[in-house]
């Protein structure tokens, strides 16, 4: 089992839920509002004081979990959904996730997605 968490810029949420929506199965999605600090664009991503915007960096998360198998799939979605070809698209995490549980049924691992 996958946990997917994707930084993606506001303006691009309706896109990547519309193709999520389209997909044949979708393990469903939490999404969050977010504030980053990307890396800088000085000598070892340093900050230079010219490009310092507080308001430049309000950013979508959106998370969720899937069975190994759909990961992929659900990646890719998103990664076109989200991509405007220009710095701070966004960035994509996959990790494994040991188990899962639903609440409400007990369900487990897979069968909770």
């Amino acid at each position: 089992m996958k946990q997917i968490i994707a930084m993606i810029q506001p303006h691009r949420l309706e896109s990547v839920e519309q193709a999520l929506h389209h997909m044949p199965h979708l393990p469903g999605f939490t999404l969050l509002q977010g504030r980053g600090h990307p890396r800088g664009q000085g000598s070892d991503h340093a900050f230079i004081p010219t490009e310092w915007n507080p308001d430049a960096h309000d950013r979508i998360v959106l998370m969720m979990f899937c069975e190994d198998a759909l990961a992929q799939s659900l990646v890719d979605t998103i990664r076109q959904a989200a991509y405007t070809g220009n710095a701070g698209d966004g960035l994509i995490a996959i990790t494994h996730v040991e188990s899962l549980v639903r609440i409400r049924t007990g369900e487990q691992d897979d069968a909770a997605v």
